[in-house]
């Protein structure tokens, strides 16, 4: 790892970054326009001290994935991306396999949405954004292991992170979407080792996902009515929609309910105060 130029580039990309485009607050008494330290840690799921240290040199061979945290977190293009990836040693992602790589735009798109629980998944349905309504709604997936946000371990391989929920199509009606859309992923990454590895894995691990994988076909996932068992204000019953990113290969999954709807007031009740996985 090139520990000054990482460093470097890390202090200079964290000062150029604007909070509200992070979905952050800015404080009218904030002298410098871009993040501190400790809000580019919470982004990133990363420790103060661990930043602190990347920055200063002082921590070397930092892993793929918290790079493409601190990717994510910084709203880098994607030949930051890359740059940031060789500063520490790494090979860039490849082309041809399941990118994870969420552009600024997008970003910066879900964090003014942020009256509405939005997650940003990449094509193997792996999480990699999300906002404080999210959490409200579903709890905090940064208390798991990056690993484990990912919706098919969650559904076939018994690492829930999501909170109890049931599609209105159905009981089985998610989990045949989820593996319908996962051999879509497949036929477009043929050569993605991680994902073979993940299809592998569930097959030999649930009967239900090797069931599943053997009898449905390809399919593209779409919304559907959900309700979803939240454990202070009970069911929540909601519009879950799938938005594509055109280009980028992910998924927005939002949640809304109608103007005037009791579950409309449940969500405003989550947004107003800030209901967490603690509660």
């Amino acid at each position: 790892m090139n520990a000054v130029s990482f460093g470097a580039l890390l202090r200079g990309w964290r000062d150029r970054l604007d909070p509200a485009d992070a979905g952050l607050p800015r404080s009218p008494k904030r002298r410098a326009r871009g993040l501190r330290r400790e809000e580019l840690a919470q982004l990133a799921g990363l420790s103060v001290e661990y930043v602190l240290r990347l920055e200063q040199g002082r921590a070397t061979n930092p892993s793929a994935q918290v790079v493409a945290a601190i990717t994510r977190a910084l709203q880098l293009s994607r030949t930051e991306r890359d740059r940031l990836y060789r500063a520490a040693g790494l090979l860039p992602p490849q082309d041809g396999v399941v990118d994870n790589h969420v552009p600024a735009g997008i970003q910066r798109l879900c964090a003014r949405l942020g009256d509405v629980p939005i997650g940003v998944f990449a094509a193997d349905w792996t999480l990699l954004w999300w906002n404080d309504m999210w959490n409200a709604l579903h709890g905090d997936p940064s208390t798991v292991p990056e690993r484990e946000r990912n919706l098919a371990r969650m559904l076939f391989g018994g690492h829930p992170y999501l909170r109890p929920m049931r599609s209105a199509a159905g009981p089985e009606a998610f989990e045949v979407a989820i593996v319908g859309d996962l051999k879509e992923a497949v036929a477009r990454y043929p050569g993605d080792a991680a994902l073979a590895a993940l299809i592998s894995a569930l097959r030999r691990t649930s009967a239900s996902f090797d069931r599943l994988w053997g009898t449905v076909e390809t399919a593209t996932l779409t919304g559907e009515e959900k309700t979803i068992t939240h454990p202070t204000l009970g069911e929540i019953t909601v519009d879950c929609d799938v938005l594509a990113v055109p280009g980028a290969d992910l998924r927005i999954v939002t949640y809304t309910a109608a103007t005037g709807d009791p579950n409309a007031a449940k969500l405003d009740r989550l947004r107003t105060t800030g209901i967490t996985a603690s509660a």
